[in-house]
């Protein structure tokens, strides 16, 4: 949600990185809602105050025994026009809201300008890619042998859903696990188990309400499937008022998240890249302003440490204005080596997305703290990112630890929580 006394104070600023956003939107058609409002707010106010002095004119009146009945229609004219006025200002606010909730957020100056994903900028790379003596597999070619089943998986759902068995449902219990295990020893943070199901309020929160309704998967009586956790750790501040000495927040949670992928159709449709359903453990923090833009490079190098504990080879990813996603005000995307992609050329994808939202969700949610010094009230700045998405993790480890046999070798901080196996069999 966008401050309008921003836009009033900076129009062509707003413009200009809406612009970069490639939203057609001119702030001086915004703040012409936004002066007629401030007009109708205005005259509401004399109306009020009119009403006010005439109202204490007819108690003297009946006090000293005088007719009271022409000030009293005066009064009863005043209310006539103090209901209309409020009809007024409610539909001006509301074309002013309707206007404000569909834009995104205004992107950082360090954002490059572009268009879509190939516009982005490689920030750094880690890792050496593996080499084969063999033309890698994908996950797919790797699993013919019904340990990732997703004839089943349509069978009892439909399209882009599976059925994960044996060992390879071991090695997604044991990623959880050892993801959940680094960030709440190492990273110190507070683990959650959220509702998977939600509110629209919450979703209109997080921005994800109501421009990509069609993304999600609604239920009845206001209930929604969670696109991703950040959903409900968000939302555990809304309408909240906290301290300053209690920032910042740092939440992590296991959820499976869910999205109809509307906007992807036919996009990613092999294997388990892109499914309507998947596991992901999701970082949350909600701190002070000054403390934003730390805490992104922090949440981005967190997510970097799993990769590097299970050795897979990565680049991160600032996201240029065209790729940004709508709530985020700068985001980087850490995209993992998959080996096997492309007919065994290898391509790097997206494993998680680290993104800085400002103030931009805790003004569409009400969450504010309060300052020790002046005892000021200020809107929050709330982060989020993915530690990563755990079936492209899985995805990852079968790629490049595959040998020619279809055998995985299970990275060794791992194998604590896959029952001490070095290895497992694909075939």
């Amino acid at each position: 949600m966008h401050d309008i006394k921003f836009i009033r104070d900076n129009p062509k600023i707003f413009d200009k990185k809406m612009n970069n956003r490639n939203v057609e939107i001119s702030s001086e058609n915004i703040l012409k809602i936004d002066k007629k409002n401030r007009e109708l707010i205005s005259n509401l106010q004399i109306f009020q105050e009119e009403r006010n002095l005439l109202s204490k004119q007819i108690g003297t009146l009946i006090k000293d025994g005088k007719d009271a009945v022409k000030v009293q229609e005066s009064v009863k004219k005043l209310k006539d026009q103090i209901s209309l006025a409020d009809e007024k200002i409610k539909e001006s606010e509301n074309e002013l809201r309707d206007i404000l909730i569909n834009l995104p957020n205004i992107l950082d100056d360090d954002v490059p300008n572009g268009v879509n994903e190939n516009d982005n900028k490689v920030t750094r790379s880690w890792g050496k890619k593996p080499k084969f003596s063999f033309v890698p597999k994908d996950h797919v070619d790797l699993t013919i042998n019904d340990k990732l089943n997703f004839e089943l998986g349509a069978k009892i759902s439909g399209s882009r859903f599976v059925v994960i068995k044996n060992d390879l449902a071991l090695l997604e219990r044991a990623l959880i696990n050892f993801m959940l295990d680094i960030n709440t020893i190492k990273f110190k943070r507070e683990e959650i188990s959220p509702p998977y199901i939600v509110n629209s309020k919450s979703l209109f929160g997080t921005g994800q309400l109501p421009k990509f309704k069609d993304d999600l998967f609604e239920t009845d009586q206001d209930k929604w499937l969670i696109p991703t956790s950040e959903v409900p750790l968000t939302n555990i501040v809304r309408d909240e008022i906290l301290n300053d000495y209690e920032l910042p927040l740092n939440f992590v949670a296991y959820s499976p998240c869910f999205r109809s992928e509307a906007g992807a159709a036919g996009k990613d449709t092999r294997g388990m890249i892109r499914q309507h359903q998947f596991s992901k453990i999701e970082m949350v923090s909600i701190v002070h302003p000054k403390d934003s833009d730390s805490k992104l490079e922090e949440m981005t190098n967190h997510a970097e440490h799993i990769l590097i504990e299970l050795n897979l080879p990565y680049r991160v990813m600032l996201l240029c204005s065209g790729d940004t996603g709508f709530s985020s005000k700068k985001t980087y995307d850490i995209e993992v080596w998959l080996p096997g992609q492309n007919n065994g050329l290898g391509q790097y994808r997206e494993i998680s997305s680290c993104s800085n939202c400002g103030d931009f969700q805790s003004r569409r949610m009400n969450a504010r703290f309060r300052e020790k010094e002046n005892k000021s009230l200020n809107f929050l700045h709330t982060l989020n990112g993915s530690c990563l998405a755990v079936g492209r993790t899985m995805i990852a480890i079968i790629e490049n630890y595959q040998d020619e046999q279809g055998n995985v070798t299970i990275p060794e901080v791992l194998r604590p929580y896959m029952q001490n196996k070095q290895k497992i069999n694909l075939k």
